[in-house]
């Protein structure tokens, strides 16, 4: 990995922690190629061949410099960077959190914001219906689909099989429309891809779904078999400040630039009970160098808190 030019930036305290993970993770990535980098640094290229210069490049004085941090990729003749944060790109079979938007010009079809490059598009077709019954939807049902999803509402689907529509799949009883809980955004290189995404918290009652697209859900535990069903009962107030507590304590870690796992966020979740920090003040600074110091780890053996993990 080349070295960074010498260039003087004042950092504040959790820039630096921010900036110290970025850089292990780019350590970690050199471990497997020889071709990341950081901005700055010099691409060798033969200068007597033709070559395109893509996204995260540069040509200074005849010298290819990168302008992010990454790992350089060849594509033919085209050169860029692929940077540690990129955009979250769908995959056929990826388990995804969707926000509604609004319904598309095509009546039978919702438009969702998928935190990807473009928005998907969630069919009436596709969806598990309130009543849990199959049926060849009419012109009534796409009339009434305002009903079923309102604006922001949150919903847990598949990535199709056909990406070009961005077509998803909410079909199964274990996905739908979520209810009673919050939904989180972070940067999507922060979950790492696992066959596990849907967690349930069973000393708080609390429902963690981590998935690829950055999105993040924790709500209160669904013992309902159609997440369409509506539970009319009040969150007590003990579930809403477990919920807010793991909430920052995703947020906490995003900052810092941790991989988000089920141990690590109970981990913060602890020490945040522990040294008696209140909810709204875990977002300070002094809670963030704190969980620095507290020597968190990505890869954490497993926990022992009564955590059951659910597919």
């Amino acid at each position: 990995m080349g070295k960074l030019r010498e260039v003087e930036i004042l950092l504040n305290q959790t820039q630096k922690v921010r900036f110290e993970r970025a850089m292990e993770r780019l350590q970690s990535l050199s471990s497997t190629t020889n071709n990341s980098v950081i901005v700055a640094d010099s691409i060798p290229f033969n200068h007597d061949e033709a070559f395109l210069k893509g996204h995260g490049t540069s040509l200074v004085d005849g010298e290819l410099l990168t302008t992010v941090c990454g790992v350089v990729n060849h594509v033919d003749k085209l050169v860029y960077v692929r940077t540690l944060r990129a955009r979250y790109k769908p995959e056929v079979g990826d388990i995804v959190l969707l926000r509604y938007s609004f319904v598309a010009q095509r009546q039978s079809r919702w438009r969702v914001d998928l935190n990807s490059t473009q928005d998907g598009l969630l069919k009436l077709s596709s969806m598990n219906m309130p009543d849990a019954v199959q049926k060849r939807n009419t012109s009534v049902d796409e009339l009434n689909m305002r009903n079923i999803l309102a604006e922001d509402d949150v919903v847990c689907a598949q990535v199709g099989e056909s990406q070009r529509d961005g077509s998803l799949l909410a079909r199964s009883n274990k996905y739908g429309k979520l209810h009673k809980g919050q939904l989180l955004k972070v940067d999507p290189y922060l979950v790492r891809r696992s066959n596990l995404h849907f967690h349930f918290i069973e000393s708080l009652g609390i429902d963690l779904i981590l998935v690829r697209n950055g999105f993040i859900w924790v709500g209160e535990h669904t013992q309902s078999n159609d997440p369409m069903v509506v539970d009319d009962e009040i969150i007590s107030s003990k579930t809403r400040q477990s919920i807010l507590r793991i909430g920052n304590a995703i947020r906490v870690l995003s900052t810092l630039g941790f991989t988000l796992t089920l141990a690590v966020i109970m981990e913060t979740f602890d020490l945040s009970n522990m040294e008696n920090v209140q909810i709204h003040d875990m977002l300070g600074s002094e809670f963030h160098v704190w969980s620095q110091r507290g020597k968190l780890k990505e890869e954490h053996v497993h926990s022992k808190k009564n955590v059951k993990a659910l597919i």
